[in-house]
Protein backbone atom coordinates (compact mmCIF):
# COMPACT_ATOMS: atom_id res chain seq x y z
CA UNK A 1 0.00 0.00 0.00
CA UNK A 2 3.14 2.25 0.82
CA UNK A 3 4.15 2.21 -2.61
CA UNK A 4 0.54 4.12 -3.88
CA UNK A 5 -0.06 6.36 -1.25
CA UNK A 6 0.91 10.00 -1.99
CA UNK A 7 -1.44 11.57 0.96
CA UNK A 8 -2.37 11.01 4.09
CA UNK A 9 -5.04 13.08 6.05
CA UNK A 10 -5.76 12.71 9.61
CA UNK A 11 -9.23 12.93 10.51
CA UNK A 12 -8.56 13.15 14.42
CA UNK A 13 -6.37 10.74 17.08
CA UNK A 14 -8.62 7.78 17.76
CA UNK A 15 -8.96 4.08 15.65
CA UNK A 16 -12.23 3.50 13.66
CA UNK A 17 -12.85 -0.47 13.21
CA UNK A 18 -13.02 0.25 9.01
CA UNK A 19 -11.58 2.94 6.53
CA UNK A 20 -15.41 3.81 5.60
CA UNK A 21 -16.15 6.08 8.40
CA UNK A 22 -13.43 8.02 7.66
CA UNK A 23 -13.87 8.21 3.98
CA UNK A 24 -17.59 9.34 4.65
CA UNK A 25 -16.21 12.07 7.02
CA UNK A 26 -13.94 13.31 4.23
CA UNK A 27 -16.45 13.33 1.68
CA UNK A 28 -18.94 14.97 3.46
CA UNK A 29 -16.08 18.05 4.48
CA UNK A 30 -14.87 18.22 0.92
CA UNK A 31 -19.07 18.03 -0.52
CA UNK A 32 -20.33 20.64 1.89
CA UNK A 33 -17.77 23.50 0.03
CA UNK A 34 -19.38 22.97 -3.43
CA UNK A 35 -21.35 25.59 -4.72
CA UNK A 36 -25.47 24.50 -4.22
CA UNK A 37 -24.60 22.00 -1.53
CA UNK A 38 -25.36 23.96 1.28
CA UNK A 39 -28.83 25.83 1.39
CA UNK A 40 -27.05 28.85 2.94
CA UNK A 41 -22.98 29.55 1.26
CA UNK A 42 -22.15 31.91 4.32
CA UNK A 43 -23.09 29.57 6.52
CA UNK A 44 -19.06 28.11 6.04
CA UNK A 45 -17.87 31.24 7.30
CA UNK A 46 -19.47 30.89 10.70
CA UNK A 47 -18.81 27.48 11.47
CA UNK A 48 -16.34 25.56 13.99
CA UNK A 49 -12.70 26.71 13.12
CA UNK A 50 -13.36 28.68 10.25
CA UNK A 51 -11.76 31.57 12.37
CA UNK A 52 -9.85 29.31 14.73
CA UNK A 53 -12.76 28.98 17.30
CA UNK A 54 -15.26 26.82 18.01
CA UNK A 55 -18.95 27.62 16.78
CA UNK A 56 -21.40 29.76 19.13
CA UNK A 57 -24.61 28.52 20.49
CA UNK A 58 -27.59 28.28 18.17
CA UNK A 59 -30.95 29.22 18.76
CA UNK A 60 -34.29 29.15 16.81
CA UNK A 61 -37.85 30.19 17.15
CA UNK A 62 -39.66 30.46 19.06
CA UNK A 63 -38.09 32.75 21.92
CA UNK A 64 -38.60 30.28 24.74
CA UNK A 65 -38.22 26.45 24.32
CA UNK A 66 -38.92 23.99 26.90
CA UNK A 67 -38.12 26.50 29.53
CA UNK A 68 -34.69 27.95 27.40
CA UNK A 69 -34.86 31.20 26.77
CA UNK A 70 -33.03 32.55 23.67
CA UNK A 71 -30.71 35.65 24.37
CA UNK A 72 -31.99 38.97 24.03
CA UNK A 73 -29.30 39.95 22.58
CA UNK A 74 -30.11 37.70 19.40
CA UNK A 75 -33.62 38.90 18.99
CA UNK A 76 -32.31 42.78 19.82
CA UNK A 77 -31.56 43.39 15.36
CA UNK A 78 -28.76 44.91 16.78
CA UNK A 79 -25.82 43.19 14.28
CA UNK A 80 -22.64 44.38 15.85
CA UNK A 81 -23.88 43.47 19.25
CA UNK A 82 -25.22 40.03 17.83
CA UNK A 83 -21.99 39.52 16.30
CA UNK A 84 -19.94 40.25 19.32
CA UNK A 85 -22.13 37.95 21.44
CA UNK A 86 -21.29 35.46 19.27
CA UNK A 87 -17.71 36.31 19.23
CA UNK A 88 -17.61 35.89 22.79
CA UNK A 89 -19.88 32.81 23.28
CA UNK A 90 -16.90 30.85 20.68
CA UNK A 91 -14.03 32.16 22.52
CA UNK A 92 -15.89 31.18 26.00
CA UNK A 93 -16.56 27.68 24.14
CA UNK A 94 -13.57 27.05 22.37
CA UNK A 95 -11.28 27.58 26.05
CA UNK A 96 -13.54 25.43 27.81
CA UNK A 97 -14.12 22.44 25.29
CA UNK A 98 -10.77 23.02 23.19
CA UNK A 99 -7.84 24.68 24.54
CA UNK A 100 -5.51 23.58 22.44
CA UNK A 101 -7.30 25.39 19.38
CA UNK A 102 -6.04 28.78 21.27
CA UNK A 103 -3.59 30.95 20.17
Amino acid sequence: VRRYVDRQVSIGDYVLSAGDPAAWCIIDAVVRLLPGVLGNAASIEDESFAAGLLEYPQYTRPAVYDGVEVPAVLRSGDHQAIARWRREQAERLTAKLRPDLES
